[in-house]
């Protein structure tokens, strides 16, 4: 049996950790494209380190002038000559998660007569504005084996006419890494280098286009940092995509005049586990990070309208407040006072051993 992996991007890397040892474990054929979709070396390579991931056997470059669908197009064209070239050749193809590597991927391996197996399928968010909805509905269509994360994800795609059998509900490789990690994590000095203090301050995470690439909706949600950061320090540590617009829309002198706002690099995979992990309170538009806190039993405020993972608000410590203004202020600042008793619930096999139980039914589906 061989597979091939194909991962982009820093959730990517988290998910495909988990995976590789199982992998290993059993001696399955395994090769690793890493596509550069995350081409900064603290968005990709320190995350390769810190999870001890072994170094992708092919590393492709992107263009990263490319718009969406441009890239989508040039990643499956790329990665299907990549797969071309695999000998032998692969019996199935595991995408993640769903950024422009994993529709790009699952469409160059069904083209070429390759099974596909799509790790946390099912999830939506019903905003089909989202470019990553579209990503994801795709990657299900035509993928063979679907491996849910939550109750959610099954119940979607029986409505959308996936066939029973191809649905696999095994819990949350993301959480595997996370629980790996966790205790590792705290030897992490970077609230000293900080100077944070535990349970003292806010981290705020973002990069979606529906929030950075409008002005207005930029710097509304700048806005919003202004009035948290009067009450508490927040950190921020910038994704690329967001440091660029910062420059764009001229945002750097509001943000220079906050004077409890720490602004950082984006950060290794560790690190962000301390902080994330010691922090009063995340406010983020991302989607793993819905889930890392409600297992880390961190207060987290989504910026959105929708969220693809709702058990993270059913039963986790995610609070789904929209963009508005003063209702997210007014929440964080509920967070801040202790006026909210967190009461969060560890959603069904988020347990540490999602990746072991996706491994053994592919061993069993190969056998």
């Amino acid at each position: 049996m061989k597979i091939v992996s194909i991962v982009g991007t820093r959730p990517n890397f988290m998910k495909l950790a988990a995976l590789i040892p199982w992998i290993k474990k059993h001696n399955i054929g395994h090769v690793v494209i890493h596509t550069g979709q995350h081409y900064d070396t603290r968005m990709s390579h320190f995350f390769f380190g810190d999870l001890a991931m072994p170094t992708a056997d092919e590393h492709l470059v992107i263009q990263t002038s490319l718009s969406g669908d441009e890239q989508k197009k040039f990643l499956k064209t790329t990665i299907k000559e990549t797969l071309k070239r695999q000998k032998p050749k692969p019996d199935l193809v595991i995408v993640v998660g769903d950024v422009n590597s994993t529709v790009a991927g699952a469409e160059a391996a069904c083209e070429l007569g390759i099974k596909v197996a799509h790790v946390e399928a099912g999830l939506r968010s019903f905003d089909k504005t989202m470019p990553e909805e579209i990503n994801r509905i795709r990657t299900d269509e035509i993928s063979d084996f679907l491996f849910t994360t939550e109750e959610s994800g099954n119940e979607n795609l029986k409505k959308e006419g996936i066939s029973k059998d191809k649905i696999f509900f095994v819990g949350n490789v993301m959480i595997d890494t996370l629980l790996k990690h966790k205790e590792k994590a705290q030897t992490s000095d970077i609230l000293s280098k900080l100077k944070l203090i535990k349970n003292n301050y806010c981290v705020l995470t973002l990069h979606r286009p529906s929030n950075v690439d409008n002005k207005k909706d930029f710097e509304n949600i700048i806005s919003i940092l202004g009035k948290i950061q009067d009450k508490i320090k927040v950190v921020f540590p910038i994704h690329p995509r967001t440091r660029k617009n910062i420059d764009l829309f001229k945002l750097n002198e509001k943000m220079e005049n906050m004077r409890n706002l720490i602004i950082t690099e984006p950060l290794g995979y560790l690190d962000f586990l301390c902080l994330m992990a010691n922090s009063k309170l995340v406010l983020t538009d991302s989607g793993g990070i819905q889930e890392e806190t409600t297992v880390l039993g961190v207060p987290c405020i989504t910026l959105r309208n929708n969220t693809e993972r709702p058990v993270t608000v059913e039963q986790g410590t995610n609070f789904l407040v929209s963009t508005d203004k003063d209702k997210i202020v007014q929440k964080s600042m509920e967070v801040i006072d202790d006026k909210i008793n967190i009461k969060n619930k560890i959603p069904e096999l988020w347990d540490g051993k999602a990746a072991e139980r996706i491994v053994k039914i592919l061993i069993g589906a190969y056998s």
